[in-house]
């Protein structure tokens, strides 16, 4: 995540619970106000002291709590961030955004079932939002409960009809539950994703294409460094993705690894293949 984003997500959040500006929160507004600036000027560290200072000054008001919990999330510190989002919730438990919040960090460590169990929450609260949570049925394969996948991919596909991943991720757990025939007989026909190398990876996975097609993909169109790295993250995910649903186990850890090493700030795809990176190792050591 990039601090750009978080502080949108940190926007998001002041919009939801403001409103309330008694004198006792002058203090901690100030705080959060010199917290926002210096998130702003890429001072991390401080922009979290001021954060918990603000939290000091007013412990039971849960603004404080989002807003750090936010920060952590920006600098990786996924274990803080479940902690304060777990603050929130102490406090306010119908919060459905902190669920959501506390979901995603909860998988970024491996979590699996405690991240789902926080989507379902979320969902719970404001269950319109379903047919959207692509990131539950990611959590879904990797609990091995691919039927569910199936289900959340299928329901995701009616909000999000040119998406490619969603096709694959589909693909993934038909392939896991029903075999490689039934996956390919039902994969989701895609159309107009523009990203390279979106639909070639969806013709790889049609049986219309191959790695090497993929590769190539990934190679062509904009050069700049930023968006060269991204293509090739991409293409070795879902090549390794590939390579492990047709049971090549050697190449589908030698995709997955480069992935791994190219996650950067590739948003949450980005923290999935770092994560299945990491399941893979722990299956080294038994």
């Amino acid at each position: 995540m990039t601090w750009r984003s978080v502080f949108q997500t940190i926007l998001f959040f002041s919009a939801v619970l403001g409103g309330r500006s008694p004198a006792a929160e002058l203090k901690s507004q100030d705080l959060l106000h010199q917290a926002r600036a210096a998130f702003e000027r890429g001072k991390g560290g401080e922009a979290v002291a001021l954060a918990t200072k603000a939290i000091e000054a007013e412990p039971k008001n849960y603004r404080g709590y989002v807003f750090r919990a936010q920060l952590h999330v920006g600098l990786k510190q996924h274990v803080q961030a479940i902690d304060d989002f777990t603050r929130v919730l102490d406090l306010e438990p119908k919060l459905a955004e902190a669920y959501q919040h506390r979901g995603s960090e909860q998988f970024k460590l491996g979590h699996i079932n405690e991240s789902i169990a926080d989507f379902d929450k979320y969902l719970e609260l404001v269950p319109s939002q379903a047919p959207q949570h692509w990131q539950r049925g990611i959590s879904l394969y990797y609990a091995g409960r691919f039927e569910d996948g199936r289900k959340q991919f299928e329901s995701h596909q009616t909000v999000n009809p040119s998406d490619v991943e969603n096709a694959v991720w589909h693909f993934l757990c038909v392939a896991r539950s029903a075999g490689l025939d039934k996956a390919r007989a039902s994969l989701i026909p895609i159309q107009g994703d523009t990203r390279a190398p979106m639909m070639e990876i969806h013709a790889l996975f049609a049986g219309k294409a191959k790695p090497e097609d993929v590769l190539a993909a990934a190679k062509s169109g904009d050069q700049r460094i930023g968006f060269m790295e991204r293509k090739f993250f991409y293409a070795h995910l879902y090549l390794g993705l590939y390579y492990e649903a047709i049971g090549d186990a050697k190449l589908a850890r030698e995709h997955i690894f480069q992935a791994a090493e190219k996650s950067g700030d590739n948003d949450y795809m980005g923290d999935v293949a770092r994560i299945h990176a990491e399941l893979l190792r722990q299956q080294d050591k038994r």
